[in-house]
């Protein structure tokens, strides 16, 4: 099977080889040749799924969260539940500004205020790109799944950034909620299902950072 450096070939062949692959032949595969692997979570639901395949993998490997400010106190909670239990070497990425000033200033806009997109950039996207700069990965391992927005079907278990550079993997792309949930089972692993993201608000909405170009 090609390795991660033969991606630049042709993505799109190496999403089919790896088809039928498990979820966990897939993180392994991604991990025998990257140099500076990562992977990226947000602590909502069914992240423990891929924290848990990758880090028994690759113990030591980044664990990068954008944490917007935003999140409800399960979701804190739970993320220090998995940070303590995974031994996560995690790297968190805060906006520039603080939640408290930007309430004060801009408050929280709804998703058709013309002020949405800027609140975006500010707590999700450039904390993202600021941590993609300092950790320069090749390749980076996500959550995504097929099922979970309308932009994600036209996505792959592997891509690439249009300049050659960055792979992204998701090795859980084509399972589904049931799928997910019973690796959690499985694994004796929490959820968290109380997740708010406010660059999105709606389950099927996308915040950009799969839609737009972020390393």
């Amino acid at each position: 099977m090609r390795g991660v450096n033969d991606v630049i070939l042709n993505p799109e062949t190496a999403s089919n080889d790896l088809r039928l692959a498990s979820p966990q032949r897939i993180v392994d595969w991604a991990l025998e040749s990257a140099r500076r692997p990562i992977i990226t979570t947000n602590f909502g639901p069914y992240s423990a799924v891929l924290l848990h395949m990758v880090t028994r993998a690759c113990p030591q490997i980044p664990v990068i969260w954008a944490d917007s400010g935003y999140n409800t106190r399960y979701t804190y909670l739970h993320a220090e539940q998995m940070i303590e239990r995974l031994k996560l070497n995690i790297q968190v990425y805060n906006p520039l500004q603080s939640a408290a000033r930007r309430n004060a200033t801009m408050g929280l806009p709804e998703v058709d205020d013309p002020r949405h997109e800027l609140f975006t950039e500010q707590v999700k996207l450039e904390p993202m790109r600021r941590a993609m700069a300092e950790a320069e990965p090749d390749v980076w391992l996500t959550g995504i799944r097929r099922e979970q927005t309308e932009h994600r079907k036209s996505l792959d278990i592997v891509t690439q950034d249009k300049r050659g550079g960055l792979v992204k993997v998701a090795p859980v792309f084509h399972w589904s909620e049931a799928q997910m949930q019973a690796y959690l089972d499985e694994h004796d692993l929490p959820n968290e299902t109380r997740y708010f993201d406010p660059t999105k608000v709606l389950d099927n909405r996308e915040c950009g950072l799969h839609t737009r170009r972020i390393a």
